[in-house]
């Protein structure tokens, strides 16, 4: 078996090299989109942490009645919220949300274009879909090292991650949704003159908004799975606390942090779930 391993496949040379072309001829772009990745995870900072934590909590309230209709989780969302405030994790929970706010911004407003792409030309889909199982099956830490690299320290690089892990997620479910729309009511909105444009935005996105908002809460899920990773990076949040922990061995610090950031995602799942019909 020598044969095998003398010859080995320099994967990790050609990464590297890679990683390397990119920092040296892309340094204008990336620090570009990291200013305005830094602007935009600022402003959500400031405006959840600038107003009293009680006002916060009466938006995420109302907000959630006005998604759900419905007084069961309202009261859910209001005890979650308070445990937070009760256990002293709010501003790292602020910081959290941040994150995961971002993160849906940047994951939707790339992946539904690409998956509604993508559903018109199924081949594209097939050549795609080795890439979207690569971005969701390679260990999150991978994508800390390039991150690093091209960002430094700090909230951008933990989204950069974040971001990776995440964008499969719509991509896939968009591209379900848009690609399932039945063929009778794309032929009866053929039937009435209905152009490709028209027969996108007033058939196949209207089928597809279920799967559309499913996409949407995964990637909220998900990006809350990634806060613990993108603490080791410096973002700051409900993963730093964890982080702690784990260095110093400190179980009661551990199940504290991991109880907020459990009742911070049972919140935003029951806030976003899609109701069945």
């Amino acid at each position: 078996m020598n044969w095998l391993t003398d010859n080995k496949i320099p994967v990790g040379d050609w990464s590297e090299n890679a990683v390397d072309w990119l920092k040296d001829n892309g340094r204008p772009a990336f620090d570009a989109v990291s200013d305005g990745l830094d602007f935009m995870i600022d402003g959500i900072v400031w405006a959840l942490q600038t107003p009293p934590e009680f006002v916060v909590i009466a938006a995420f309230v109302l907000l959630t009645w006005m998604l759900q209709r419905s007084w069961k989780v309202c009261v859910l969302v209001l005890v979650c919220l308070l445990f937070v405030l009760n256990q002293g994790y709010w501003d790292e929970t602020i910081d959290s949300l941040a994150l995961v706010l971002s993160s849906c911004v940047v994951c939707m407003g790339l992946g539904v274009p690409i998956g509604i792409f993508l559903a018109h030309r199924p081949r594209a889909y097939q050549a795609l879909s080795p890439v979207l199982d690569l971005m969701q099956t390679l260990p999150a830490f991978v994508y800390l090292i390039p991150a690093i690299v091209f960002f430094g320290l700090g909230m951008v690089p933990g989204l950069f991650a974040t971001v990776i892990f995440v964008l499969p997620a719509p991509i896939r479910l968009t591209y379900l949704g848009v690609s399932n729309t039945p063929t009778s009511l794309l032929e009866a909105a053929e039937a009435f003159g209905a152009t490709p444009t028209q027969r996108l935005w007033k058939v196949e996105l209207p089928y597809a908004v279920p799967q559309i908002m499913a996409g949407l809460n995964q990637v909220i899920m998900l990006s809350l799975s990634m806060v613990v990773i993108s603490a080791y990076v410096g973002a700051n949040g409900l993963g730093k606390p964890v982080v702690q922990a784990l260095g110093r061995n400190d179980p009661g610090l551990g199940f504290e942090s991991g109880l907020v950031i459990v009742a911070v995602a049972i919140m935003l799942d029951r806030m976003l779930r899609v109701k069945s019909k």
